[in-house]
């Protein structure tokens, strides 16, 4: 299935909402580093959210990297041992909290993530929160990246063309395309399709390994 058919499946807005919601009630809420604070409209954000535009796939955050996005800043929010493991490439580690006093760059491109969704789309409405516009959240985190761009799944019904575009993508990072039946392609469960929710960090540690073991 292609990225462009396979949209942000249901669990993932619902993550992208409730993160908005959130993030909202924490800002009513107030906090005490008032100075980082910019001006929230929640009815804005909640469009935002409903017309799908707080997200990039990792098929695009991938375009952007290897064509050299310019001012684009791709931040990790994860802990430092599981960056350390493995991160999406230029990838800067910036811990949830630093989000709301880090500098920032009004004219960058900011593109968080995480291990799933959750955390990075609370980070969107923090930099969004603080005037930021061109930031989005990595639609299904790590996960996505590793299965749709360091070992995506091809029916071989696919076209050649896309095939070709496809494995190129995945070749300049490193990754290995698998060409498969169209059934293999379409029944084995996925976190992007709403088949599974994204997998625990030992689930994702291991598809690390397969490919380090791959690349070596």
């Amino acid at each position: 299935m292609t990225t462009d058919a396979r949209r942000r499946p249901g669990i993932e807005r619902a993550l992208a909402i409730a993160a908005v919601v959130g993030g909202a009630l924490a800002v009513v809420a107030g906090s005490p580093t008032r100075a980082t604070r910019g001006s929230v409209d929640v009815t804005e954000l909640a469009r935002i959210v409903e017309h799908e535009e707080d997200h990039v796939t990792a098929v695009e955050l991938a375009r952007w990297i290897r064509d050299d996005k310019p001012r684009l800043r791709v931040l990790d929010i994860r802990a430092d041992s599981e960056f350390a493991d493995f991160h999406i490439p230029g990838a800067r580690r910036v811990p949830l909290a630093e989000i709301a006093r880090m500098p920032l760059d009004s004219s960058a491109t900011y593109v968080l993530y995480s291990e799933g969704g959750t955390h990075a789309a609370q980070g969107w409405f923090l930099l969004r929160a603080r005037g930021v516009k061109n930031v989005f959240f990595l639609r299904g985190g790590l996960y996505e990246w590793l299965e749709e761009v360091m070992n995506p799944r091809v029916a071989s019904t696919t076209p050649q063309a896309q095939r070709d575009s496809i494995r190129a993508l995945t070749l300049w990072f490193g990754g290995k395309m698998q060409v498969v039946d169209s059934a293999s392609a379409t029944t084995v469960p996925s976190v992007l399709d709403g088949a599974l929710s994204a997998p625990h960090m030992s689930d994702t540690r291991a598809a690390i390994k397969k490919i380090r073991r791959r690349a070596c």
